[in-house]
Parts: structure tokens; C-alpha cells; sequence
């Protein structure tokens, strides 16, 4: 089973409880698993699934404990051919930068050959008041495949 890295932006907590949340589901089924909470490439084994749990802050910006990642990588520009990735975007649909700070990661990385795993989850706070369920259940219907 391959590792996976959980990588988080947040901005008021509420994804880094989703990613304890998927980490502790990934632990129940034998998965090794760490959340990283200010990553950085040196940290992180391309060769493991990066599962990014984050939040759009802003106009539609990634959080600021994940921007100095997202600049690391726009700016160095890493062979991630190796790299598969998932995300699990939370927002607020009253927003018109619904779930956008998630999307310029998902591009940057892509850009570097990086290749998404499964279809992203996009969870909006307006009707999914306990962000966890809806990972949770994304999480489950794919996990096998790991």
C-alpha cells in the first residue's frame, strides 16, 4: 500500500479536522499516512498519494500555511510525473471563488506532470454543516483502490 501525505490549507481549522479525520480512516484500514500542515517538496516522497484537504480563503486563494507549497512549486517547477494527488476542496457556495483555491493547486500540479487519482470532492459549508461526512464517505468509495 502506498504512503499517503495529507497535505492541508486552512485557514480557521476546519480542514485540518477533516484531514485528522481521512488520516484516522486511512490508520483504521492500514494505511500509512501524515498530515502535513505546512508542506514542503523536501517533505513530501513523490512517489506516495498527496491527498489535499483545503479550504479557499479569500478571493478565491489557497489558505497562508499552503501558499509558500503552491509558490514552491509554481516557482521550482518539479518533475511530479510521479505524483498522484487527490482533493478534497471546502468552500462556501455563496461565494463566486466557490472551492477556487483547491483549483489553482490542482493546476500548478498538473502543470508539473502530476496526475489526479480519483474525481475531487468540492464540499460546500451552506449544506454540509459537518465537513467531515461527505470526505468520509468520498474517502470510502475509493479507498480499495489504493
Amino acid at each position: 500500500m502506498p504512503k499517503i501525505e495529507l497535505l492541508v490549507g486552512t485557514t480557521l481549522g476546519g480542514a485540518e479536522y477533516v484531514a485528522d479525520e481521512l488520516a484516522a480512516q486511512l490508520t483504521r484500514f492500514g494505511h500509512e499516512n501524515q498530515i502535513h500542515l505546512t508542506p514542503k517538496l523536501t517533505d513530501l516522497d513523490p512517489k506516495s498519494l498527496w491527498l489535499i484537504v483545503s479550504s479557499t480563503h479569500g478571493a478565491g486563494d489557497l489558505p497562508d500555511n499552503i501558499m509558500p507549497f503552491f509558490d514552491e512549486i509554481a516557482v521550482k517547477k518539479p518533475d511530479l510525473s510521479q505524483t498522484k494527488f487527490a482533493i478534497c476542496a471546502i468552500g462556501d457556495s455563496s461565494y463566486d471563488t466557490f472551492c477556487l483555491g483547491p483549483e489553482k493547486l490542482s493546476k500548478v500540479l498538473e502543470e508539473c506532470g502530476a496526475q489526479v487519482y480519483v474525481d475531487k470532492i468540492q464540499i460546500d459549508i451552506q449544506y454540509d454543516h459537518i465537513p467531515e461526512d461527505p470526505a468520509l464517505a468520498w474517502l470510502t468509495q475509493w479507498q480499495d483502490q489504493l
